[in-house]
Formats: C-alpha cells, sequence, structure tokens
C-alpha cells in the first residue's frame, strides 16, 4: 500500500480502520475524519463498503469536518462519485456533517472530470444538498485540516 499521509500532518489521529482501498483516520478532538484512499481505482461495492462504514463511525462521534484524499486515483467512475455526492453526503448532513475538504490527484484531466461529473449531478439532482454544505479543495491535508 502507498503512503503519501505525512505523519507530522497526521500525528495526533489515530487510525480508525485500514483496508485494501482506504486508510481512515479520526481526531475525536477536533471532530476530523480522514479517508486515504490508497489505490488508483475502486470498485463501487468496494467503495460503498468502505464509505458505510465511515459513516458508522461519524453517526458515532461528533465529527465536523470530512477529509477525502483521492490522490492516488488514476481513475474516474461516474456512478460512484453520484452515489458519494448525491446519497452518502446527503446521510452524512443529517449527522451535522458539513465541512468537507478534498485533496485531488495533481493531473489537471482528474480536476475537469470531477468539474464535469459534478455539473451533471447538479442538473440531474435539482434538489441536492451542495447549498448546505462547506466543499473545498485543497492541496495537502494539513491545509484540509486547517481550512
Amino acid at each position: 500500500m502507498t503512503e503519501t499521509l505525512n505523519p507530522s500532518e497526521t500525528q495526533n489521529f489515530e487510525v480508525a480502520f485500514e483496508e485494501r482501498y482506504a486508510r481512515v483516520l479520526i481526531n475525536l478532538e477536533r471532530k476530523i475524519i480522514i479517508c486515504e484512499l490508497l489505490a488508483d481505482y475502486i470498485p463501487i461495492e468496494d467503495f460503498k463498503e468502505t464509505f458505510t462504514q465511515i459513516g458508522t463511525i461519524i453517526k458515532s462521534g461528533d465529527y465536523q469536518k470530512f477529509i477525502f484524499d483521492k490522490r492516488s486515483l488514476r481513475a474516474f467512475h461516474q456512478p460512484t462519485m453520484e452515489w458519494y455526492f448525491i446519497h452518502w453526503k446527503k446521510d452524512m448532513l443529517e449527522y451535522g456533517l458539513k465541512t468537507h475538504r478534498k485533496i485531488l490527484p495533481a493531473e489537471k484531466w482528474f480536476e475537469k472530470m470531477v468539474q464535469i461529473a459534478k455539473q451533471q449531478i447538479l442538473e440531474t439532482y435539482p434538489d441536492n444538498i451542495i447549498d448546505q454544505l462547506d466543499i473545498q479543495y485543497c492541496d495537502s491535508i494539513e491545509a484540509a485540516i486547517n481550512l
């Protein structure tokens, strides 16, 4: 598995769980949860299973910020993004999770795909919750923690 997180950035975090495709860290004091993807592609069922586990953690705590580190990805899958955006984020909003920080792969094509997909989702699901969320993109875990 790749080690992309800088230990100094996450020294006050503990590993909640780690599996083939993701490592999830938590900091109860700061109310932050981090999901670091560990593979270049994650099958949608595995993605859903991982995020269901993350949801269980969020529901059991008082987390206010979710940091999603996608730097390892080299493939973009629209149905996965739709499920994450429309269903998972909506479910987590009910538990008070409004702040989302994302770290994308460095490749510009990936960022462009995210923008296109996001626009399609907003058009397809006009009753979305995006106006209730604080979503920002960052270049590092440290920036995401502090923003």
